[in-house]
């Protein structure tokens, strides 16, 4: 009688854990969106075309996941922004980077990165915020008369 593990071997089938799933990190954006709808144009029965309520309601659909990246967008760029001059932690290849952020790099249609120890990184690489300890300002006495 053959084992799972002949079976597997044999029969090329693989048992579910080692099946590939889907990560879940995945969402569609605009660029998907509008292949689906394309798609969709393209292959819809010219006898029985989308209706104008249906076409309105996918170009609503498409304004709101529109509005919504870009809100996702300035959410992130003030994050990035609050951060500036605050000591953190960030995961690099290697071993992970302490420093200070001293600037925030923002490029149309990318999500801001933090400036650390000269490196960009990342608000996904961000692993811990400390408090900086700043230093009291030294101030010298006033001469006395």
């Amino acid at each position: 009688m053959p084992t799972i593990s002949s079976l597997n071997s044999t029969s090329g089938l693989t048992p579910p854990a080692a099946s590939q799933t889907a990560n879940p990190s995945q969402t569609l954006n605009q660029a998907d969106f509008l292949k689906l709808l394309v798609t969709q144009m393209t292959s819809q029965d010219p006898l029985s075309p989308t209706s104008d309520t249906q076409m309105a309601a996918q170009m609503a659909q498409f304004s709101a996941l529109q509005s919504s990246q870009n809100t996702e967008n300035d959410i992130q760029g003030l994050r990035a922004n609050s951060l500036i001059g605050q000591t953190v932690s960030v995961a690099s290849t290697g071993s992970p980077q302490t420093g200070v952020v001293s600037s925030v790099q923002m490029q149309t249609g990318s999500a801001p990165q933090i400036m650390v120890n000269g490196q960009a990184y990342s608000l996904s690489q961000l692993s811990a915020i400390f408090p900086t300890l700043s230093t009291p300002a030294t101030t010298t006495p006033a001469a006395s008369n």
